[in-house]
């Protein structure tokens, strides 16, 4: 029981933060739909720090700053050959994505880790804490989506569907958790390379074009804030 309550609560926090988009109501003004984009851009940004690269560097086994630069690099890269592949929304739930893999990973070893000396207590604070977050990363999809006018029930899926990756690499992860442990740093770094260049290539252009551009800066700072916090705070 405790390994499925871990094993999915991730995936709950995703599904909850997409909820809001039957918050909204049609036709948005343009200031609350570049502020919902900016805030997009801000969350991206604090979750590519605190949830992926630090703790890359903290993960691996040599000089931290390899794994980090080498799949921060490798990421950016391969977003670059796929994004003709895609609209904006449809990168934007990408690079997301490609962000709940490593996430899940990571629960899949502290679960694996429960029947070799760590806490129950400890795997549950972690998938926990990683479900928190992902509830402002459920919301990044489908708010921007429902107010660029998609179905407010097609924007929800799409955001569902970028936290049903966790549990699958989850229990992937904990299968096969000696070997999958020495690469997850390069994991962890190829998502937030994936994500920052979704940031800077689709998320603050749009945001920033035209007038309005302030609810964008403080949409992103506000982002960026919440999503550092809920990081720092949860570990």
């Amino acid at each position: 029981m405790e390994f499925l309550l871990g094993l999915f609560m991730p995936f709950f926090g995703t599904t909850l933060g997409a909820a809001t988009v039957f918050f909204l109501k049609g036709g948005l003004h343009e200031g609350v739909q570049r502020a919902l984009l900016g805030f997009a851009a801000g969350v991206m940004m604090a979750a590519s720090v605190w949830s992926l690269l630090l703790p890359a560097a903290e993960l691996a086994a040599g000089p931290g700053w390899v794994p980090c630069l080498t799949g921060f690099l490798a990421g950016v890269a391969f977003l670059l050959g796929v994004e003709r592949l895609a609209d904006t929304g449809g990168l934007l739930a990408f690079a997301v994505t490609l962000h709940n893999v490593p996430e899940g990973m990571a629960v899949g070893v502290a679960l694996a880790g429960m029947g070799s000396g760590l806490s129950a207590a400890s795997a549950l604070a972690l998938s926990f804490g990683i479900a928190v977050q992902n509830i402002p990363e459920g919301a990044v999809i489908s708010l921007p989506l429902g107010a660029g006018g998609m179905k407010k029930a097609r924007a929800f899926g799409r955001g569902v569907l970028s936290g049903a990756v966790e549990p699958v690499a989850s229990i992937f992860t904990a299968a096969l958790v000696s070997f999958v442990r020495p690469v997850l740093p390069y994991i962890l770094s190829f998502a937030a390379g994936a994500m920052i260049y979704v940031v800077v290539e689709e998320l603050i252009p749009q945001a920033q074009s035209g007038a309005l551009t302030k609810s964008a800066t403080l949409g992103a700072a506000l982002g960026f804030a919440v999503m550092m916090t809920l990081d720092i705070a949860l570990g």
